[in-house]
């Protein structure tokens, strides 16, 4: 009997979800508000007309050129934990400013004791040496974590702007900050910093920074899934084995927002900034300035309930507006197993869109903005619908794979659980046909690449500087894949590595258009919050296909100031200062 047919145990965030397809999507529904434009999937949508693709780059794993322990490891042994599901999250930044990007990789824990009794769980720092291969430095940065248990995701962001990005650590149990030195190590400084008052047995699944008051100090945002512990750990049997037990089953929380308070001090605000209000099963965030006031707001994915925009009002509070926007559901008012999630233009009309993916035979959700609105759910006419029905997406991002100019769709895909057929999948890309609709070039961009497995947290970023966009992919139980692009296709390129003033050292909220010679625009904005569990690069890529100069660069940088550089020359990495 085909998967699709039997008793489907879909999965999602930490658990799996039972559910009873009678179509395409779970049966598992709720209202949509009247203000939500819905459009029924037409008979033959635009982007079944849409030619194959050949690529022209392909992706080399790397990993095994440079020596290091680190494996994904979730103790998995049979016994089925609700949080097994979730490992591997990845962050990808310069720690030491030497201008090539470092990989760190959070790890699991013995359960149900949730101790790191070996190696094999501890958390992982790589030092690039910008070739492609890395040097692990754990134990000299002090980052292994023996001291915590299972964590989860990972943001990257200076908090103090002193040049040396930090780090925040999500985690089952009481989540880390680590403070850069600026020497090479770290420093854990989560006591006293506000940070170290979560409640016990609450999951903190991911987190991202963001300037949210533009005071110049990052935020955090931080995804909360339930409260779980390991002694009350409920089992769930079925006819084909033990499974990991329904979302549903679980209590829904509400996710938190922290005030950067400077000294490395942080308050929770989530009350009086509006997030404590909706209860939820947070997974991935993506951050950006929606409606084009100047201020950057929060979407967050949900497992098995609606998703949450939070609308940030400039006044220190957000409207969670998912509803009115038409982000909460899907065009059929279905709520899915929302897992990775990222923001971006991918129809180069100057506001960003929205992208989640989800399980096996629910629909992975492409919104498009229109006019900083309303979104227009997208999925069935550009394709991505009929696209990835087969897939279970965990990660995801926009990028822009071969630097033509349009931003692609890429998933790390890969069951919860071994419960059948296509459990172990690979990751796709979708190729952005000039923003009408998408194909599929997965199996074109090497073997690498279409390595089957359990694909869990995934980041982005030119790890060696060549201009085209690279991946960071881990798998349960697996070392990660690092995906080099080839390149050399003939597209010229712009990377832009902003540096704040006024406005916080990362730049995060930056507002970037640019304009090439024969006059096209491009659109991006500073973010790291980019899929599941992890932190990309934090320099924007601009891909300008093969156009070889750009008429203007304009930013609008989170203090409110307007810059604009004229006359670049591509295919380089630019480092811009905002004016004092």
């Amino acid at each position: 009997m085909s998967r699709r047919g039997l008793w489907f145990l879909a999965a999602s965030g930490a658990a799996l979800l039972s559910v009873i397809l009678t179509s395409e999507h779970s049966v598992v529904r709720a209202q949509v508000p009247g203000r939500m434009r819905t459009v029924p999937e037409p008979v033959s949508p635009p982007s079944a007309f849409l030619p194959p693709v050949t690529p022209t780059v392909h992706f080399v794993d790397v990993a095994a050129k440079s020596k290091f322990s680190y494996t994904s490891n979730n103790d998995f042994t049979g016994h089925k934990y609700f949080p097994q599901p979730m490992c591997g999250g990845i962050a990808l930044f310069d720690y030491d400013g030497d201008g090539k990007l470092d990989i760190f990789l959070t790890n699991g824990a013995k359960l149900p004791d949730y101790t790191r009794p070996n190696p094999s769980f501890y958390n992982c720092l790589l030092r690039g040496r910008g070739d492609g291969t890395f040097e692990d430095v754990t134990r000299q940065a002090g980052l292994e974590g023996a001291n915590l248990d299972f964590s989860f995701g990972v943001a990257a962001g200076d908090i103090d702007n002193d040049g040396h990005p930090d780090l925040f650590v999500a985690n089952a149990g009481p989540d880390v900050l680590y403070h850069n030195n600026g020497d090479g190590t770290f420093t854990d400084i989560t006591k006293g910093s506000g940070l170290d008052l979560k409640p016990k047995g609450l999951l903190s699944v991911c987190a991202a920074f963001f300037d949210y008051d533009r005071d110049g100090l990052l935020d955090l945002v931080v995804s909360r899934y339930t409260y779980w512990d390991p002694a009350n750990d409920l089992r769930c049997p079925t006819p084909i084995g033990e499974v990991y037990c329904s979302p549903t089953i679980y209590k829904s929380v509400s996710h938190s927002l922290y005030h950067n308070l400077g000294g490395g001090k942080f308050e929770d605000v989530s009350r009086r900034a509006g997030f404590a209000a909706s209860a939820g099963k947070g997974m991935g965030i993506a951050l950006a300035d929606f409606d084009d006031n100047g201020w950057m707001d929060v979407f967050i994915a949900n497992d098995t309930e609606p998703n949450f925009l939070f609308m940030n009002k400039g006044d220190g509070t957000f409207a969670e507006e998912s509803w009115a926007w038409g982000v909460a559901y899907d065009d059929k008012g279905t709520v899915v197993s929302g897992m990775g999630a990222d923001a971006a233009d991918y129809n180069n009309d100057g506001y960003p869109d929205v992208f989640y993916n989800n399980l096996q035979s629910q629909i992975w959700g492409l919104f498009q903005n229109e006019g900083g609105k309303r979104f227009y759910y997208s999925s069935p006419a550009t394709g991505v619908a009929r696209l990835s029905r087969r897939f279970s997406g965990w990660s995801n991002a926009f990028v822009d794979y071969d630097n033509d100019g349009w931003k692609d769709l890429y998933s790390a895909n890969g069951d919860v659980d071994y419960i059948g057929e296509n459990s172990e999948q690979h990751d796709t890309m979708f190729h952005n046909v000039e923003g009408k609709g998408f194909v599929d070039v997965s199996e074109g961009l090497g073997p690498d690449f279409t390595q089957i497995g359990y694909q869990r947290g995934s980041a982005v970023g030119d790890l060696n500087n060549d201009g085209f966009p690279d991946l960071v992919v881990t798998s349960l139980n697996r070392k990660p894949r690092i995906l080099l692009n080839s390149g050399g296709n003939g597209n010229h390129w712009l990377w832009l590595d902003l540096v704040g003033r006024k406005s916080n050292r990362d730049a995060i909220g930056a507002k970037i258009k640019l304009t090439t010679a024969s006059g096209r625009t491009l659109f991006s904005h500073v973010s790291t919050s980019v899929g599941f569990m992890s932190s990309s690069d934090r320099r924007r890529q601009f891909g300008l296909g093969k156009e070889s100069q750009v008429r203007s660069v304009e930013i609008r940088w989170p203090s409110g100031k307007t810059q604009v550089i004229e006359n670049v020359a591509a295919d380089r990495h630019l480092r811009i200062e905002e004016p004092k």
